[in-house]
């Protein structure tokens, strides 16, 4: 797959790179973050550089492509949004987002220029875009059911988190999909 950079103007997203090692690991510290991914915690520096020299770039290579989130186009990265291939028709969507670069509407715009990518014909041509989260995770489900993502329901034990499973929120966006808030959800 080819390296693809986007942009709305408020939000950059470009691969994440050597220099961005220390603000990964620096963001990625933080408990917020360990709590609702499936990163390792406590988070060293070698995990970022694991991720930024080995996950990253494999990533691209199989259509499961990964962005640092950047508020200027040089800008540092403040979080991380990547699509992971399904199938030839669907992905998930993963992302997180720095403490500091919080409630500021990033994420939102990050998910929604990553999605029109995603189904664009010329981008990646999906039908389906899966999100999970474990169950109580309401910031991230806030961002996916106001961009149109359907809540489908619990699964029980759903994810592996550091060697524990935990029940997992599903919801998808089809392609096809309007792109306003979602009802259903769970409170």
């Amino acid at each position: 797959m080819f390296v693809v950079t986007l942009n709305t103007g408020t939000v950059w997203l470009s691969p994440p790179v050597v220099s961005d090692i220390d603000a990964i690991c620096a963001a990625c510290s933080d408990s917020a973050i360990a709590e609702w991914t499936t990163m390792p915690s406590p988070y060293a520096r070698s995990d970022a550089e694991h991720f930024v020299r080995r996950t990253v770039p494999s990533g691209w290579a199989d259509r499961s492509p990964v962005w640092a989130i950047r508020e200027r186009a040089d800008g540092p990265a403040v979080g991380m949004i990547g699509l992971l291939a399904r199938d030839s028709s669907s992905a998930e969507i993963g992302y997180w987002l720095a403490a500091g670069a919080r409630s500021r509407g990033l994420m939102a715009a990050a998910v929604e220029v990553v999605c029109d990518f995603a189904f664009r014909p010329g981008g990646m041509g999906l039908e389906r875009i899966e999100w999970r989260a474990f169950v109580g995770n309401h910031n991230s489900a806030a961002v996916a059911r106001k961009l149109g993502f359907r809540f489908e329901g619990v699964q029980r034990r759903g994810l592996l988190q550091r060697g524990v499973r935990r029940d997992s929120w599903m919801a998808a966006l089809l392609a096809d999909d309007p792109r306003t808030p979602a009802d259903g959800w769970p409170d």
